[in-house]
């Protein structure tokens, strides 16, 4: 019997290819090929958060900042869940962008990425990178290159893409007050495009231009790659409304900041996240750039639109750090 022919059958940004006998490569190189901005005015440092699953996070600090306590914030990669990491350049020098303009000590956590390691296991391993802070808080030997530096009182988790799907379902986990991370307290949550998905399309994602740079192919792909096998696009991680889903209205939520672009695919999903949760109460600002795409603040991090988002991110840590 003469056998099958090996064929690609996904192909994600070049980096990951899915083959017919599910077998998986990955690429070692980045799919954005950009110089690290790296000048010295940035101190950084890996550092591994789960030792089991071998998971690492990339710290970062402002040079001049010794002797200062400032607050956290927490940046967490996009890439369907199947793509990226702490140590992509675009993440690598938006986090740099980050620590200079927030004044912050910002935390980049890698997770587990599938199809390899399917839903829930990034969610919780955006969990772990939490639970890690909250043990270097009380730990007796701390790293001082952390405690000197970070308020633990003044937390932020934000998410990009797949990342804020995670910031979402942490902020649900931990509720309003984060009291199951004392003494690190979350302040606040920032949501930059978060991939939400669900059975019924959008008119956003049904009629978003193909040429999209997250056109509807490939966030398809990423779902079907990522979704826990056997379930639907209505998975209560994927779809915080969906039929299945936890009802979100008695939740008591920390505030949240949604930001989506005009162009991006994920626009309606996101300007109904924040809408439904406005609605049932709760602090939560939606801001749209128009005719921006998906990732415009990490692809474009000098544009006018980018460093308008940076000012509303400071002025909403300034707002709820108190």
């Amino acid at each position: 019997m003469a056998e099958t022919a090996l064929y690609e059958v996904d192909d994600c940004r070049g980096v990951l290819k899915v083959y017919s006998d599910g077998s998986i490569w990955r690429s070692t190189e980045p799919s954005f090929r950009v110089p690290v901005l790296d000048d010295g005015s940035v101190l950084w440092k890996d550092v591994m958060f789960d030792q089991p699953n071998n998971l690492y996070l990339r710290l970062y600090k402002p040079a001049l900042a010794v002797g200062k306590k400032l607050p956290v914030f927490y940046y967490i990669h996009g890439g369907g869940f199947c793509i990226g990491s702490r140590t992509w350049p675009n993440c690598q020098n938006y986090c740099f962008k980050l620590a200079l303009a927030l004044q912050a000590v910002i935390v980049a956590p890698d997770y587990r990425l599938a199809p390899e390691n399917r839903l829930p296991l990034a969610v919780e391993d955006g969990f772990t990178s939490l639970k890690w802070l909250q043990a270097q808080a009380v730990a007796s030997e701390p790293d001082p290159w952390l405690v000197d530096s970070a308020d633990f009182s003044r937390v932020f988790v934000s998410g990009d893409s797949a990342g804020g799907n995670i910031a979402h379902n942490v902020a649900v986990r931990l509720s309003a007050g984060s009291k199951g991370l004392e003494p690190v307290r979350v302040r606040g949550y920032v949501l930059l495009a978060p991939f939400f998905g669900g059975t019924q399309l959008t008119e956003s994602e049904a009629h978003g231009p193909k040429d999209a740079f997250l056109n509807w192919e490939l966030i398809d792909r990423f779902w079907r790659l990522s979704i826990p096998d056997g379930e639907t696009m209505d998975h209560p991680l994927v779809n915080p409304f969906g039929p299945v889903s936890v009802d979100l209205e008695p939740v008591e939520l920390d505030p949240i900041l949604v930001v989506c672009g005009g162009s991006d695919l994920l626009k309606d999903r996101a300007k109904e996240y924040a809408d439904i949760l406005k609605k049932w109460g709760k602090d939560v600002k939606y801001v749209e750039f128009e005719g921006q795409q998906h990732g415009f603040f990490t692809i474009n991090p000098d544009s006018e639109p980018a460093i308008e988002l940076m000012q509303i991110i400071k002025d909403f840590i300034t707002k709820y750090s108190s």
